[in-house]
């Protein structure tokens, strides 16, 4: 489980469109990821501006990189966000988690 400062510093990563935007299109990617042009092209982000966000999430623990060829690819940390959100639901409703969950909406 996380440690209430990793938590934090997710959490802080998380707080702007931009980054937010990049990390749910890397989840929805999977473990494969994207490379950073692919990311770039999809979201209509100039790339000196996403390597800002890049730094970031990776600070915070989020996503990983990964060099192949002449291109970087960027993935999800997906034990990190199971990690925030076990922190996160820890002492859900006394300590009973399958009581907070509510009934999921259908479109």
């Amino acid at each position: 489980m996380m440690k209430m400062a990793q938590v934090v510093k997710a959490l802080a990563a998380l707080a702007q469109a931009t980054r937010l935007e990049v990390y749910r299109t890397l989840v929805a990617a999977g473990p494969g990821g994207m490379s950073a042009g692919e990311i770039a092209e999809k979201l209509a982000i100039a790339p000196a501006s996403l390597s800002f966000h890049f730094k970031t999430l990776t600070h915070a623990g989020l996503i990983e990189s990964r060099q192949e060829g002449r291109f970087i690819y960027y993935s999800a940390n997906f034990e990190a966000m199971n990690g925030m959100v076990d922190y996160l639901t820890e002492n859900c409703c006394g300590g009973n988690p399958s009581a907070c969950k509510t009934p999921r909406r259908t479109c």
